[in-house]
């Protein structure tokens, strides 16, 4: 995803490879945000495979669900690929970061991305209480 942040004046600050395990999903989303990382993107876990385990580790650490993120990756994916149907995509605030959940393979996860790109920096403005004209 380090591609992915080239062109958005994103800075990655750290990047994690976990097993598909909630403990150790939700261990990594913890240190990032304690590094400071106020955007995580997840890869992988989000499809309906016994090991897919991603979007249920992120919900239990969540305060809030923001469904219009991945309603809009599944529409937009519909329009690629008749199987978009079965991911699980998701986006959720974990104290003041905005965690992305995308799917495994490469070019899904860029695209997904890239369907919700628009929104992502007025939200990362609003959960660090930046004032917005909202």
């Amino acid at each position: 995803m380090r591609e992915a942040a080239q062109g958005y004046e994103w800075k990655v600050l750290a990047e994690s490879l976990v097993p598909d395990e909630q403990r150790d999903i939700q261990r990594a989303i913890r240190e990032q945000i304690a590094k400071g990382c106020q955007l995580i993107l997840t890869t992988g876990g989000t499809g309906v495979g016994r090991r897919d385990v991603t979007p249920e580790a992120v919900r239990a650490i969540a305060s809030k669900e923001l469904p219009g993120f991945g309603e809009v990756m599944r529409l937009e994916s519909m329009k690629l690929t008749k199987n978009a149907i079965l991911s699980r995509n998701l986006a959720v605030v974990v104290e003041k970061t905005l965690v992305l959940c995308l799917p495994g393979k490469p070019s899904g996860a860029v695209e997904c991305l890239s369907f919700v790109i628009g929104a992502i920096p007025h939200c990362l403005e609003v959960l660090q209480e930046v004032p917005t004209s909202c």
